[in-house]
Formats: structure tokens, sequence, C-alpha cells
């Protein structure tokens, strides 16, 4: 019994020795002179902490690092840079994390955590005025390429947005912050209230793009503010552009013709066709079909952004042909730099007429209403009380040469055509009528 007492005994010290054996080395501890003389690039056991490293890559730079298992994944924790966190602040910093491994907290997956929610939280700061600035530089700036059309959107916003909503998170804005924005000049500045409603929806829908808020866009017209405010087409003041009266027209196309210019001719094209001044201003040669007789122009030349088809008069034709082509420009009607002609420059030229009527001591060339000089604009205003009180041409052919929206969107949906060869004869009649005053002056 003695001999297998003393064998167990044996048995158990050699268990005891072999085990401690097995068991990892603990690192010497190194005091913070000792760290600081490590240059070798690589990993560097400091002790005090097991799985406590000082990292020195091969730039020199060195930072601390936790080598520790995580639910059976190896994982390498950064602990900060050596001159940012002291030996004994790591050796703390490595025993916290130890701790919450301890008890199931996965340390890397909780910074990750962290990092988001501070991103998230820095997102939902982002105030209005913020996010018009960063979408008028990421986004507005090269969409819009005319100056005047951005200064009105930074115009608009900060006139009647900022003094609102322009320090409130977007986040936060909701349907009653952009009432508080165009109620007041909802009835009053209808169409630039309008303006400013278009502008902060699409503000507010780059800003949920790029996750700064979450939720409908309360600037959304549709379901929305449409049943807050009403329609703008009802409480919008129409403002009539002073028109040349039907009886004075021919003598002042007659006089147009006397005047010399692509100015004058721009405005004579115009006149002819009844059309607005951007599309004039934009033509292009190759929107001319001589042979079909017609002006296709573009959707993107339209107020309504629909394509739009004009047949040509003779006159028409005829003032195109005379006209001279340019081998720097594409337009029909360039400015003197090749470049797009402004609106002032046609207006300029009715001006001039009205001006040069006055100081012949005649009244001009007014509307008949306002009493105020005609503008390019009026001119289509001319065209259609023409088709009106002088001919038996149908309202739909007139609506339809102005290239205004007739009836539902149903009923526009179901009619294909434009009417192109009836409305043929309606323009030449307009073309004859606005050159009647020259078979008198003749």
């Amino acid at each position: 019994m003695q001999e297998l007492a003393e064998r167990s005994i044996r048995e158990d010290e050699l268990w005891w020795q072999g085990w401690w054996q097995e068991m990892p080395k603990r690192a010497a501890e190194l005091r913070a002179i000792e760290v600081k003389r490590l240059t070798t690039p690589g990993r560097h056991t400091v002790g005090g902490v097991q799985g406590l490293y000082l990292n020195i890559a091969d730039t020199g730079a060195r930072s601390w690092i936790l080598r520790v298992m995580v639910n059976g994944k190896r994982r390498h924790i950064g602990l900060g840079a050596l001159e940012d966190v002291s030996l004994a602040e790591a050796r703390n910093l490595a025993r916290e994390m130890r701790k919450k491994i301890a008890v199931g907290t996965d340390p890397v997956e909780e910074r990750k955590e962290a990092r988001a929610a501070a991103q998230a939280e820095q997102k939902a700061r982002v105030t209005f005025a913020e996010a018009f600035e960063r979408y008028y530089l990421d986004k507005l700036q090269s969409e819009l390429k005319n100056p005047k059309h951005l200064a009105q959107w930074r115009s608009t916003l900060t006139t009647f947005a900022y003094p609102v909503i322009g320090e409130k998170p977007v986040e936060q804005i909701v349907a009653e912050d952009v009432l508080a924005v165009l109620t007041p000049i909802w009835t009053t500045k209808t169409e630039t209230a309008t303006r400013v409603r278009q502008r902060i929806e699409r503000v507010l829908d780059w800003a949920a793009a790029m996750g700064h808020r979450t939720g409908q866009n309360p600037a959304l017209w549709k379901g929305n503010l449409q049943q807050m405010l009403p329609t703008a087409s009802r409480v919008k003041k129409v403002v009539n552009h002073p028109a040349v009266a039907i009886d004075d027209v021919s003598r002042w196309f007659t006089l147009l013709l006397t005047r010399e210019g692509i100015a004058a001719n721009a405005l004579a094209f115009l006149a002819l066709n009844a059309s607005r001044s951007q599309e004039i201003r934009k033509a292009k040669w190759d929107e001319i079909s001589f042979d079909g007789a017609f002006w296709q122009i573009p959707a993107e030349h339209m107020k309504a952004k629909s394509a739009h088809r004009v047949p040509l008069s003779k006159a028409a034709l005829e003032l195109l042909r005379d006209a001279p082509r340019f081998k720097d420009s594409s337009l029909i009607f360039p400015s003197p730099r090749m470049g797009e002609m402004s609106d002032a420059t046609l207006s300029a030229v009715m001006k001039r007429m009205h001006k040069a009527e006055v100081d012949e001591g005649r009244v001009g060339f007014l509307d008949q209403v306002s009493k105020r000089p005609a503008v390019p604009h009026g001119l289509r205003s001319t065209f259609r009380d023409w088709v009106a009180e002088r001919t038996d041409h149908p309202r739909e052919m007139a609506e339809i040469a102005l290239a205004h929206e007739m009836g539902s969107e149903v009923e526009r949906a179901y009619r294909r055509g434009d009417m192109l060869e009836k409305r043929r004869g309606m323009m030449e009649d307009w073309a004859r009528f606005l050159s009647s005053g020259l078979a008198k002056t003749a």
C-alpha cells in the first residue's frame, strides 16, 4: 500500500511539472524607458497584460495592439499611438478590453456601432442651409449652366426659406415648417412661392438620398401640401404681357421689316410664328425643314418640355432663306459673339420702335388695356385675339399653335396629332394679315 501511495505522489508531481511547462510563458514587464528604446519593425511584447504588443511599422510609426480571441476569432485591437497613449495607459486599456471580452462583449463590434451612431448623429445635425450649400456645389452647379438661374435658386431660398428653416436640421423639418415659409407669400407672390416650394423639395430629396433625413418629403405637393394650400393657378394673379393692338399690328410689322439686323429678323420670325422668345433665341438651322415647310422645336426649348412643330408660312420661309448663316454658330439668330441672343435684345427692338413713334408725335404701340408699351411676348396675345375676333379658325388650332396644353391629361393622351396641315392655312392667313400693311405702303 505504501508503495502504491508513493507511486501516486510521484505521478502527481510529474503531471504538475508537465502542466507548468505547457503553460504560456508570461512576458517580462518592460519599463517605459525600455519601450521607448524599441525601434526594430514588428510586434514586441511589453508584458503586464497578456496579448499587449507595441507594433512598429516600417515607417517607424509605433502603436499599441491587443491580440486576443473573441468568440473564437482572433482580434487585433488598436489602442492608439505610443506618442498619445503611455505604457501604463495602454495596459489599463488592455485590461478593460479583456474585462469586456470576459462578459461576452466584442470591443471591435462595439467600436463599429459607436462610429455608426456618431455618423448617424452627425448626419441628423445637417441644417437646411448646409444641405442647400452642398446640393448647390455637388449637383446644381453642374446641372444649371445659366448663372441667372443659379442666382435665382440662392436668392429665393436665402430670402424666404433661410429665415424660417435655414438653421433647422433637415431631419426635423416637417410640413408645418414648409407652410411657415410659403403661407406669407402664397397669395401675393404665387409664382415665386411655387418655385420656392419646388426648390425646398429638391434640397430635401437630396438630403434624404444622402442619409440626412428619413420619411416623406414635407415639401411634396401631391397628397401633402396640396391639401393645405390653395391651388396656385387659382390664386395666381394673371399679368398679361402688353400686346400690340390688332389694328396696329400690320403697321408695326411693316415698320419692323424696315429695320436691319439679326435682332429685327428674329423678332419678325417670332411675330410670324407667334412663338416665345426662348424658342426663337435657341432656334438652330437643323430644326428647319425647308422641304416640309415646318420648324421642329425640341422639347428642351419649350416651356412645357414637349416637342412642338410649327408650320412655316411662305413669308417665314422667305425670311429664313434671306437670313445669313454663320460658320461659327448653328443658331439661326446668334448674338454678335455667336452665342445665344438675350431676351433683352428682342425687347430692345420693340422699345426703339415705340420710342420712334413717340418721337414722331404719335402714341406708339401701347396695350389697349394696360396702356403700357407692347413687348415681344405680347405678340402671342395679338395673334390669339386675331384668331378669335377676325377669323373662323377653331380655338383649338390657335391653342395648339401657341403650344398651350389643351384638355385633361386623358384627352391629351388620346390626341396624337398636332393638326399641322390645318394650322398651316391659319399661319398663312396670319402672315398675310401681318404683311397687309406692306401693300398700303407700296
